[in-house]
């Protein structure tokens, strides 16, 4: 059998496909646990358009000084609304020339946001002591990034990480949770994102559906919002899904609800 199996194992990895061992299913649950939204005190405004691009973020906006914003999708909505509030917006993208939305007070460096400095990718550590003369201002990190969202994370220093207000994150993948390679780096994430923050919303991304499997249900993309810990008022379980203020990112797509196991 250990013959057959290794045997079985080179065959796949020729074909480029690896086999690994299945991610404990309690594992999983107990992570989306932790990612359960709770009501602050705060009602959730939509920031953005009604479609993609658009999020839901508690009313707390006020003397934030900065919003940064990689990943340069085709609608530039939401920035133009952080400006309308008073905020500074940088956005970055080695994939475009630009955004959306012509406007001057944008600032746009074409390279990525991800773990390391060079010619194509900056850390948001550089990015943000480039930018911001304050060491403790306020500011909002709003972060579309096709997957590179868990290493910069990860690699993000404490001290900038709490400075974040609000924080909205596309989360892709995570029907990979049950990978243990993925489930490792992500559970690190949400771990760190947790430490400081409370998670204040969850909108599946309808362009995928959802990943069932051992009685679990798993938005395959995700729109995170979180917010710091000391602006909550109060911490009540979200119990409605989808929230009124909640839009389908796509109109071609089948409608996604955030499974119950998400929030219940």
């Amino acid at each position: 059998m250990k013959i057959l199996k290794t045997i079985v194992i080179r065959i796949f990895a020729v074909m480029g496909l690896f086999i690994d061992k299945s991610t404990d299913r309690d594992k999983v649950i107990s992570l989306i646990k932790k990612l359960h939204p709770f009501s602050t005190g705060k009602d959730l405004i939509r920031i953005g358009g009604d479609q993609d691009g658009g999020y839901l973020i508690p009313d707390d906006l006020e003397n934030i000084e900065a919003c940064f914003s990689p990943g340069v999708g085709p609608t530039s909505w939401f920035e133009k609304h952080c400006l309308e509030y008073g905020m500074k917006v940088f956005m970055a993208d080695n994939s475009v020339d630009g955004p959306a939305i012509e406007n001057n007070e944008f600032n746009f460096v074409k390279k990525f946001i991800g773990s390391t400095n060079n010619e194509n990718f900056m850390t948001l550590d550089y990015w943000v002591d480039s930018n911001i003369e304050s060491k403790d201002s306020d500011l909002l990190l709003q972060m579309d990034i096709e997957g590179y969202e868990f290493l910069t994370i990860a690699n993000l220093s404490d001290e900038l990480l709490k400075r974040f207000r609000i924080i909205i994150i596309e989360f892709h993948d995570l029907d990979k949770l049950w990978h243990k390679t993925y489930y490792h780096l992500a559970e690190e994430t949400f771990g760190k994102l947790l430490q400081n923050h409370t998670c204040a919303h969850i909108h599946p991304n309808n362009y995928l559906n959802i990943d069932k499997r051992k009685g679990v249900e798993i938005p395959i993309v995700a729109e995170f919002t979180f917010i710091r810990n000391d602006r909550v008022i109060e911490k009540t379980s979200q119990k409605v899904f989808p929230h009124p203020l909640d839009f389908d990112n796509s109109a071609n797509d089948t409608p996604v609800s955030l499974p119950k196991q998400w929030y219940s």
